[in-house]
């Protein structure tokens, strides 16, 4: 966030203004806050365009797509006021960063989460579709990682299914290397073109770049049209369907409703072998190695099959934290050397200490004293009777 210019207004309709957002094409978005101390992102449009009809329209189109989406993956509209000197309108405030920054900031993310996230997406974009739009500028900066799970903004350039992408003759709307072909084209846009939108998208989440790389916008554009994305690094269980999502043709390409089905099923496999890799060892024990070192374990252990050599036993840990030796070491173990062997421990449950001969003889010993002593005893008491 960043405070507030001196041109910025501090009240608009009944918000009160305190942080920038951002800029865009359109407009400054702002923090703002009503009486009750509802927070809102308010997008005013500049003054330079606020005399221009079509920047309005384009403007009322974006409030127009907010008012008919429903669901809980877009920023709910609060208010708007499109007849003022300004126009302006008002969404829920969706704290978190945006996708975007996110993995500039930390990197890709993991195949579990780009799975979540991505079906999440999906589903959101069920409505936006359901609802007659095509949002048409999908990108990682348009997507808000909220607490409560991902959030779409900026219909800015939203639009109803089949119309053109076209506002000057060769001109596209939209962000190249994000942009479907069809849009690139001048065609109609349909819910394809978001599901495209939406592929390079979970890819740029995996790589941490565009699948088409960088360039000026008109190397980016040929590249969308005429060359295939590049998904290295993009994880095996997610690329299949990331290149269903890029197919040049929008009939190839999967509906929302098939995406958002297919990603859930992955990131529950996902989630479920990361469990299943991450899974809790004995209480004391080591812990199984997981996520790279998972592979490189399982890499090491294929190598030794292959060359015979014996892979190298885990050792085991005692309660308090310290190893016991391992065998044939020569160490001391916790029992007794019989004939020169070192006879292992047994244990009598979860988290018992082992019990070894000496324990077994020292247990044994003691009955016998027991019973000793009780036969001693009842003698004693039939003698004195006698």
């Amino acid at each position: 966030m960043m405070r507030l210019r001196r041109e910025d207004p501090r009240v608009v309709g009944s918000f009160r203004l305190h942080r920038r957002l951002g800029a865009g094409g359109m407009g400054v978005v702002y923090l703002g806050s009503d009486r009750r101390g509802q927070r809102v992102a308010l997008k005013v449009i500049r003054p330079d365009l606020a005399e221009d009809q079509e920047f309005r329209s384009r403007f009322a189109r974006e409030v127009q797509a907010a008012r008919r989406i429903r669901g809980g993956c877009t920023a709910r509209l609060v208010a708007a006021d499109l007849d003022a000197e300004r126009p302006w309108f008002a969404t829920q405030y969706v704290p978190g960063p945006s996708l975007h920054d996110k993995v500039a900031e930390e990197g890709p993310l993991s195949a579990a989460q780009i799975a979540a996230i991505g079906a999440a997406l999906a589903e959101g974009l069920v409505a936006v579709h359901e609802a007659g739009v095509v949002h048409r500028d999908l990108k990682p900066s348009n997507i808000l990682l909220s607490p409560k799970g991902p959030r779409i903004i900026d219909f800015g350039i939203a639009w109803a299914t089949g119309a053109s992408t076209l506002t000057h003759v060769g001109t596209a709307v939209g962000s190249p290397g994000f942009l479907a072909p069809e849009q690139v084209r001048g065609a109609a846009v349909t819910p394809a073109t978001d599901v495209f939108a939406l592929g390079a998208t979970l890819a740029y989440a995996a790589t941490a770049d565009s699948p088409f790389g960088h360039g000026s916008s008109e190397v980016m554009l040929y590249r969308v049209v005429h060359e295939e994305p590049q998904l290295y690094g993009v994880p095996d269980a997610l690329a299949p369907l990331v290149q269903a999502c890029l197919a040049k043709d929008p009939e190839e390409r999967p509906s929302t409703l098939q995406l958002s089905m297919r990603l859930k099923e992955i990131a529950a496999r996902e989630a479920q072998g990361l469990t299943e890799v991450r899974a809790p060892a004995q209480r004391g024990g080591p812990e199984r190695p997981s996520g790279r070192l998972a592979e490189q374990y399982a890499q090491q252990r294929t190598e030794r099959r292959t060359s015979g050599t014996p892979a190298p036993r885990p050792s085991q840990s005692r309660p308090g934290g310290r190893a016991a030796a391992p065998r044939g070491t020569g160490a001391s173990r916790t029992g007794s050397r019989t004939g020169g062997r070192v006879a292992a421990p047994r244990t009598t449950g979860a988290g018992r200490r082992p019990v070894g001969p000496d324990r077994r003889l020292l247990r044994q010993r003691l009955i016998v004293f027991v019973v000793v002593t009780l036969v001693v005893a009842l003698g004693i008491a039939a003698a004195q009777k006698l």
